[in-house]
């Protein structure tokens, strides 16, 4: 007789098991006005509330949310959504939607154990915003954490999109500035030498910055410390154009005769300066400086944060534009990009039987989490404000 394993019983034939299907959960939205100086965006356009409400969930929105992203109140009443003026009713709901973080006074309103997904913009987050959700035991998403299935991040990813795009519009308007603009056109016209663009960097935003100016006809060179990098915008671009590591002597000369220099690196904490102030005044009079990563300090050393309302200024007889959330500028844009990623999400948290089930299923969800309950769960924000943190992994399984 040959041995087995299984018990006698274990051996006839068992009744077949089947999953149990989950139980899909309903949700109560509220998205507030954004109150953050320059926020133009919202996190759902009306076409997302309406695929949100036809399948059952409540959206309550403060009144005029939508006005700075040119979206009326009637369209989103008319998509589903219940408008109120009340701003402590709508915080008051279980799930908070907003595209900046919430203020602490924001934060006070909310309820106990409420979901929060926003932004978190770390670097200008102070400690208290930290303490704050933990008295509260919220748990909160940020947009720059949660993952595609292909590892990127699909929010940094669209947004850095935009700010490439438009870092060549805006340097093209401001190069026809009357008083010390050149009044040149950002075009290859024939006879005339194309306007010539320095690139700094080679991720998502240099590699948009590019495509832009190579369509209108720019000549365009770019810098970074990557090859790996380079060559994938190369290919990405689908022809050689030139390329270089940062090297100040070939950076100088390039800097030299450029028109347009755009500024798209990423630094670990901050962004490496990679131009100094004596290269900027080498550059051509009325040349134009996009510095696209003044968000996390700049990579020019004459760079200084400046606003959508005021947003260039002259060093050196150069126009440095400086705001740093350029997508905000294109609110409408920025907000049904926003809107694409989080509305697939939101309707899978649902059908999953809410958020909890959903980061069990979702990796790349899960990693958007940062606060669980009222715990830190995200070791970078642990180690740059010096809080302790428990990994997700240990607590969601």
């Amino acid at each position: 007789m040959s041995i087995t394993p299984f018990s006698k019983h274990q051996l006839i034939p068992q009744e077949e098991k089947l999953e149990i299907a989950k139980h899909k959960s309903e949700l109560f939205i509220g998205i507030p006005k954004e109150t953050s100086y320059q926020e133009r965006r919202i996190c759902l356009t009306p076409d997302a509330v309406n695929s949100l409400t036809s399948h059952g969930h409540r959206v309550l929105m403060e009144a005029s949310a939508g006005e700075s992203s040119s979206y009326s109140d009637k369209e989103y009443s008319d998509a589903g959504a219940e408008i109120t003026n009340d701003t402590k009713k709508v915080f008051s709901c279980p799930m908070i939607l907003k595209v900046e973080p919430p203020t602490l006074d924001e934060i006070n309103m909310m309820n106990p154990q409420t979901i929060l997904i926003s932004a978190i913009q770390l670097k200008t987050q102070k400690k208290a915003y930290f303490e704050a959700l933990a008295t509260k035991r919220i748990t909160a998403l940020a947009f720059e954490f949660i993952k595609d299935e292909d590892g990127s991040y699909p929010a940094v990813k669209s947004l850095s999109e935009i700010a490439g795009t438009a870092s060549i519009l805006i340097a093209s308007e401001l190069m026809i500035n009357q008083s010390i603009g050149k009044g040149l056109l950002f075009g290859n016209i024939t006879g005339v030498r194309p306007t010539e663009v320095v690139i700094l960097g080679a991720g998502t935003v240099a590699e948009y910055a590019a495509r832009t100016a190579i369509g209108l006809g720019a000549t365009v060179k770019i810098f970074d410390n990557s090859i790996t990098k380079m060559r994938r915008l190369q290919n990405m671009l689908n022809q050689r154009i030139f390329t270089s590591t940062i090297q100040e002597k070939s950076l100088l000369k390039a800097l030299r005769r450029c028109d347009v220099a755009i500024g798209a690196m990423r630094g670990k904490n901050r962004t490496p300066v990679v131009v100094t102030e004596t290269m900027v005044e080498h550059m051509k009079k009325g040349a134009v400086i996009v510095d696209v990563s003044i968000d996390t300090g700049g990579c020019f050393e004459t760079s200084e944060v400046t606003t959508h309302e005021k947003p260039t200024f002259i060093k050196n007889n150069v126009i440095h534009y400086c705001v740093p959330n350029i997508p905000s500028r294109y609110s409408k844009t920025a907000s049904m990009s926003i809107s694409n990623i989080i509305t697939p999400s939101l309707l899978k948290i649902a059908d999953d039987g809410g958020l909890e089930s959903a980061i069990r299923c979702d990796r790349g969800l899960k990693n958007g989490v940062y606060f669980y309950h009222g715990i830190l769960t995200n070791k970078s924000i642990a180690d740059w404000f010096n809080i302790s943190y428990r990994d997700i992994n240990l607590i969601v399984f």
